[in-house]
């Protein structure tokens, strides 16, 4: 059996692709599938978060094992048939890490498989690809975040050194004895 998924981009904008995978791959498949259909590039880690019905994460799949133990269950251990039982089933993709694309796979049918066909394969593509990972950030925090400090959150800085004096402390220093000193390890001449 073949799994009809439509991938969804995190994004303000309607973007988003069908892609069919066999039942019998895994999520690494599908991991290499929703690099194709979005145009990805790199090989950034990635990570699959399987959703309940309330949208709640039950478990998460690396595309590498992060565990101590070096027993975690990763992407290549996980077959689709595990993890899309019924139609609407839906799961969270993640990848990147300094820029961060994230997509929702929904199940939105299971077909026959086709003969001579590679899979997984993009079926439909809807959407332009943005050239960086939407962002995450409010409205609010688009907006200038230097924010100036009032003088009497902190107090005035006069405050404590009036009256202060700051004369050299050291007298073993003195501030002129090397007034001839020259800085330049090389001559003018030596750059013709």
């Amino acid at each position: 059996m073949v799994y009809k998924l439509r991938i969804i981009l995190d994004a303000k904008e309607d973007i988003f692709r069908d892609v069919e995978i066999r039942g019998k791959q895994t999520l690494w498949n599908l991991h290499l599938g929703i690099k194709s259909a979005f145009s990805l590039m790199g090989e950034d880690l990635s990570i699959f978060n399987i959703l309940d019905e309330d949208g709640v994460v039950v478990k998460s799949v690396p595309l590498e094992d992060m565990s101590d133990d070096g027993d975690g269950e990763i992407m290549s251990d996980v077959y689709i048939t595990e993890v899309f039982e019924n139609v609407g089933d839906k799961i969270h993709f993640q990848y990147g890490f300094m820029d961060l694309w994230e997509f929702f796979c929904e199940l939105v049918e299971i077909i026959d498989e086709k003969p001579a066909v590679n899979y997984p394969i993009t079926v439909f593509r809807f959407g332009k690809m943005p050239l960086k990972a939407p962002s995450k950030s409010s409205a609010k925090s688009k907006k200038n975040t230097i924010i100036p400090l009032a003088d009497d959150e902190f107090g005035s800085f006069d405050d404590g050194y009036a009256g202060a004096s700051f004369e050299d402390e050291d007298d073993s220093f003195d501030d002129d004895e090397d007034d001839d000193f020259a800085d330049d390890d090389f001559d003018d001449d030596d750059l013709d």
